[in-house]
């Protein structure tokens, strides 16, 4: 039997059920039979398949893939900066550029940083489970750094889940200045929710990037990119050395799905109040880059 994953649409606050890409095959790695499990663990493992995987979706070949795919999952062509006959490959497709009026940048302190279904807790001392009841990962283990994680562990925290159709280019949320990024070397599983019902602390384990923002309204903000199944290469394609604006492009995500977390510290995001009464039900929103985070406190 399929598990449903619903969600809340931000523009129009109705509940939806989730189109699940490659759904039978999440569901037989990750609903707890032991072949699925060994067979879950060694292609999160063997990091050459990702790479395999995602050079096929580079191919000239892989462009039949396009349309096919734009139809089943409901990708809106129109907001697309280059035209579909333009693109290469499917992993071209994946990683495009949209319009700049598609996105259109909130006057909000904050934004959202990319399209995606969002999870946030004001306070994450205080929350009793992310995604799932009773089930949290901890800071030190996601961060690799105990010192830096003592600095948000009462602070807030944003999960974004991108899915395979969405648009998978990521955004500063905040006016900042961004650090260097710092890779944290990991395994490549699955950050559906059919994976991390059953296991949270993938996140822990994925193979991640961090970036320290330095904003004057915020103060210290921690920027993460986690990789999942497919996922092997996350671009950066900002300049350290440059101040950066709220919507300012970050990088991007190769073919796959994929998550965002946004880290602050105690007291400097208030967030915006639909995202919080919905998180608080465990319900995930879907929100499209630029819309609003939150405000500084």
């Amino acid at each position: 039997m399929k598990e449903s994953i619903t969600y809340i649409d931000r523009k129009t606050g109705k509940k939806k059920i989730e189109r699940v890409y490659g759904q039978f095959a999440l569901e037989f790695l990750y609903n707890g039979n032991i072949l699925g499990h060994s067979l879950a663990y060694l292609s999160a493992k063997l990091s050459f398949l990702s790479k395999l995987y995602g050079w096929w979706m580079s191919q000239p070949w892989t462009k039949k893939k396009i349309q096919p795919f734009i139809q089943q999952y409901h990708v809106n062509q129109s907001e697309f900066l280059d035209p579909v006959d333009t693109f290469r490959s499917f992993n071209d497709f994946f990683c495009r550029k949209l319009k700049p009026e598609a996105r259109p940048i909130a006057e909000s302190d904050a934004i959202i940083p990319t399209d995606g279904r969002y999870l946030v807790y004001p306070d994450i001392s205080q929350s009793d489970g992310f995604l799932v009841k009773g089930k949290q990962f901890s800071l030190k283990a996601l961060l690799q750094d105990g010192a830096l994680a003592a600095k948000y562990e009462k602070g807030s925290l944003v999960m974004g889940r991108l899915n395979p159709s969405d648009y998978h280019r990521f955004h500063f949320p905040i006016d900042c200045r961004a650090d260097s990024a710092r890779l944290i070397n990991g395994l490549l599983y699955s950050v559906n929710p059919i994976s991390l019902k059953q296991n949270i602390h993938r996140l822990t384990e994925n193979k991640r990037v961090v970036t320290q923002l330095e904003s004057e309204d915020f103060g210290e903000v921690l920027y993460l990119e986690v990789g999942a199944t497919n996922v092997g290469a996350i671009h950066q394609t900002y300049d350290p050395s440059k101040d950066q604006k709220k919507g300012n492009e970050k990088g991007f995500f190769s073919f796959g799905g994929s998550t965002i977390i946004l880290l602050f510290k105690n007291r400097r995001m208030k967030f915006s109040e639909d995202l919080v009464a919905n998180s608080s039900q465990y319900f995930e929103t879907l929100c499209s880059m630029g819309q609003p985070l939150g405000s500084k406190f």
